[in-house]
């Protein structure tokens, strides 16, 4: 991910404007499943972080004829807009340098730990109302030893559901789930429906907490709205998910840090 990308980027959907394109991150964790080669992926499709409107207009200092603006969406997203793809790739390119070195040790994101790198941009270019647009998610792939898998990643508590990587497709808002699933659901619902042990069912075991707050929450679950409940629980677990991958919190405290890295720009 680097200038260069975004001018691919952009070239792509002037040709196509009727498409959006992206890029896999370029690292582990927070990148896609290919990372030896460039990893744009692209097509006809709305997805719902497109149609997610900006929840915080922001200037930067020379670039005042791009639009820009915080995303309000559970990653941490800044949305470029402008009619000029040299002087918004030239934005682009300023931001991601910033962040590739950006540490705040309150907001725990490190650029760097024994050198290895950590800060990286998935980036998503369209076309929209006569003014390309750039997303521009940023990721850290930093783990711990509580999360060795990645701090900024799905945790622990909802790999029942999801325990991959977060890539582009996901990024956007479409939920790209295991296909054990399927059958694991099929086996869910029926032993909610006859209020059977799901602990004692090995294939669906992992799923025991998860399922108690389902009922918890659905105290009128049946056999008519059983299938619409487990799905609409999958749809809130991964809308979590996007929250835990999201560099800098949803909360007022995660919004100033934010902030704190957009004025760093210059």
């Amino acid at each position: 991910i680097d200038k260069a990308a975004f001018e691919k980027l952009l070239d792509f959907v002037a040709s196509f404007p009727h498409y959006f394109v992206g890029s896999n991150a370029d690292l582990p964790i927070v990148g896609g499943s290919i990372l030896s080669h460039e990893h744009f992926q692209g097509g006809h499709y709305t997805f719902a972080m497109e149609t997610a409107p900006v929840e915080k207009e922001i200037v930067f200092k020379g670039f005042e004829d791009v639009t820009a603006g915080i995303v309000k969406w559970p990653m941490s997203v800044i949305r470029l807009k402008c009619e000029d793809t040299d002087r918004m790739c030239a934005l682009a390119g300023k931001i991601l340098a910033t962040w590739r070195d950006y540490t705040d040790e309150e907001a725990f994101i490190y650029a760097y730990t024994d050198g290895a790198i950590h800060n990286t941009i998935t980036p998503v270019a369209r076309y929209r109302d006569g003014k390309y647009e750039l997303d521009l998610v940023l990721r850290n792939n930093i783990t711990t030893e509580e999360y060795p898998d990645g701090f900024y990643h799905p945790h622990p508590e909802y790999h029942n559901i999801k325990k991959e990587n977060i890539g582009l497709i996901e990024v956007m808002g479409l939920a790209v789930l295991p296909s054990r699933l399927k059958t694991e659901m099929a086996i869910l619902r029926d032993a909610i429906l006859e209020n059977k042990d799901v602990k004692a069912d090995e294939r669906i075991a992992k799923h025991a907490d998860w399922a108690e707050v389902i009922k918890s929450k659905h105290s009128d679950i049946n056999a008519q709205n059983c299938d619409k409940i487990i799905r609409d629980e999958i749809g809130i677990v991964f809308s979590k998910i996007l929250e835990q991958c999201g560099v800098f919190d949803r909360t007022e405290e995660g919004k100033a840090q934010f902030m704190k890295f957009i004025q760093s720009v210059k």
